[in-house]
């Protein structure tokens, strides 16, 4: 039976690496790469950025990361708080399990806005797996 994981996915080194790892950790799977488009940043910022004709420039490494492994991903854009839009879509589609970075964010946004991996593990009706941030390039340390 072909699991549903969703990965988070923002443009960074980490998020990377946690579909790097869905891809090969995980047998018979189906990944949909979700971006969320925070609400704040949008109404403070004026339009999410990176973010062209509906979706973000980084999708294109998302399908070159899925070729790679011989796979295919969907993807999505979402609006919201991201941990509370990744919550609610998980309630709303499919989805067996998560597999997100254990942090997106860095520097004052990431301590004013709190973990979004840490309230998503907390929330989650389904199962997630935190990839760590290490020093062997898989991700931000």
């Amino acid at each position: 039976m072909t699991q549903q994981l969703l990965v988070p996915m923002d443009d960074s080194a980490l998020a990377r690496s946690a579909l790097e790892h869905a891809l090969t950790a995980f047998d018979e799977v189906a990944v949909t790469v979700v971006h969320v488009v925070d609400d704040l940043e949008v109404a403070y910022g004026g339009g999410a950025p990176g973010v062209a004709d509906g979706e973000p420039d980084f999708f294109a490494d998302v399908r070159t990361i899925a070729d790679e492994h011989d796979a295919t991903v969907e993807t999505a854009v979402i609006e919201g708080a991201p941990a509370d839009a990744i919550v609610e879509h998980v309630r709303t589609e499919p989805v067996d399990g998560i597999v997100m970075g254990s942090e997106g964010r860095s520097g004052v946004s990431r301590v004013l806005l709190g973990s979004v991996a840490e309230a998503v593990a907390r929330r989650s009706p389904v199962p997630v797996t935190i990839v760590p941030a290490d020093d062997r390039g898989t991700g931000e340390s």
